[in-house]
């Protein structure tokens, strides 16, 4: 089964390519010549996701799933949030600026229990033509480290320690993170649902 998911993120693409493995031909934007950039104006993450699997569905007429994650502090009133990407001012996808931003609002602060949440929306058209959405929601709770530890993964991943482990996903590495990430958990679900379909 081909399905675009609606990312250039080659470290998704990686992740989402292991977990749902041989039986599902995941392409990226690049391979269906999207190059634009995708609005992405939503005030949570399931709207944002939405945004992006809506956009491909109607513009390319393909079947496609979109994510959008967020890394919720709860002292932080949730933040960063559906800004997760673009935490630090002036800045997109740049990790190191995010991180640092992060741990100086933390600063000594205990409290530092935090969930990541993904969602997936996966649009595809039906027997009668028209295109239906299911969505999919993963979530890992932890709490965020004092700094950073470990080299893989992206994004948060030096920081984040997930519940039930004392290292963080940069520190525990592709095979653990795929098993028990948020984008796993939403993952597995959108897996099951394809395999059903």
């Amino acid at each position: 089964m081909k399905i675009v998911f609606a990312t250039n993120n080659v470290h998704k693409l990686e992740e989402i390519r292991e977990i749902l493995g041989p039986s599902f031909e995941i392409v990226s934007l690049s391979d269906i010549g999207c190059h634009e950039d995708i609005p992405e104006t939503g005030e949570t993450i399931e709207e944002n996701a939405h945004q992006k699997a809506a956009y491909i569905a109607e513009k390319y007429d393909h079947d496609c799933f979109a994510d959008d994650t967020g890394l919720e502090v709860f002292a932080l009133n949730g933040e960063p949030g559906v800004h997760s990407a673009r935490y630090a001012e002036g800045t997109d996808h740049d990790s190191e600026a995010n991180m640092a931003k992060l741990l100086r609002k933390l600063g000594n602060n205990n409290n530092r229990d935090a969930r990541f949440r993904t969602c997936i929306p996966l649009i595809q058209k039906g027997t009668d033509g028209k295109y239906h959405e299911v969505q999919f929601e993963g979530e890992v709770r932890g709490h965020i480290a004092t700094e950073k530890h470990g080299t893989e993964g992206f994004g948060y991943d030096p920081i984040f320690v997930p519940d039930g482990y004392d290292k963080s996903f940069a520190e525990l590495g592709d095979e653990v993170k795929n098993k028990i990430s948020h984008r796993a958990r939403a993952v597995k679900k959108l897996a099951d649902y394809l395999k059903k379909a």
